[in-house]
């Protein structure tokens, strides 16, 4: 493992208990990225991967839709706090490089915010890992941190990345996707929230 994603996967564990009451709920996500996760999911064929699921909100969310779904995150923490808040869920170990599922065998990956600790040179191989995963015709939401600039920043657990739009939806198609939706809006006077959606081409 490389020390970085390490460094990254024990901040996180030791603030686990933090992070788990402050954001591992799924009342804790705005209404309108629940009703874009909502529609892209209802609209994917086959299994959906939660890529860094955390405490397992999200997974727990796209389950009570009636859509087969896995949480995979590297913080045992958060791992064993999934599997004890929703038992009827399926939890595990993994991460964004290397997700342990056949080629094509997906209808989708959530990402949500699980790629923002990712060093900007090596986000190309989650990516990649992702469109090996995804059938044809699959989808990809990602949720990230945007600005005018690609720039590091002191997220509150360990240092994170805020990108532009338009430099990661360049990287999301290079990875073999195609585009379908793009947006942003205000978290707070410093920080803006992304989304994109894409289609496995």
């Amino acid at each position: 493992m490389d020390d970085r994603f390490e460094l990254v996967r024990a901040s996180y564990g030791a603030r686990a208990r933090e992070y788990i009451d402050a954001l591992g709920n799924i009342d804790h996500a705005d209404a309108s990225d629940l009703a874009l996760i909502e529609t892209w999911a209802r609209g994917l064929n086959g299994p959906v991967l939660d890529v860094g699921c955390g405490p397992g909100q999200w997974t727990h969310f796209l389950t009570g839709l009636g859509i087969e779904t896995e949480g995979v995150d590297p913080v045992p923490q958060f791992i064993a706090s999934a599997k004890t808040t929703y038992p009827g869920e399926r939890y595990r170990l993994g991460r964004a490089e290397s997700l342990g599922v056949a080629d094509g065998s997906l209808g989708g990956i959530l990402a949500w915010y699980s790629l923002i600790h990712t060093e900007p040179e090596k986000i190309g191989t989650a990516l990649t890992e992702f469109a090996r995963t995804i059938r044809p015709g699959g989808g990809l939401a990602l949720g990230f941190f945007t600005g005018p600039r690609l720039v590091p920043f002191a997220h509150a657990v360990t240092t994170a990345y805020s990108w532009p739009l338009d430099l990661l939806t360049t990287k999301v198609e290079d990875a073999g996707f195609v585009i379908t939706h793009t947006e942003s809006r205000p978290l707070s006077p410093t920080r803006t929230h992304g989304a994109i959606l894409a289609q496995r081409a």
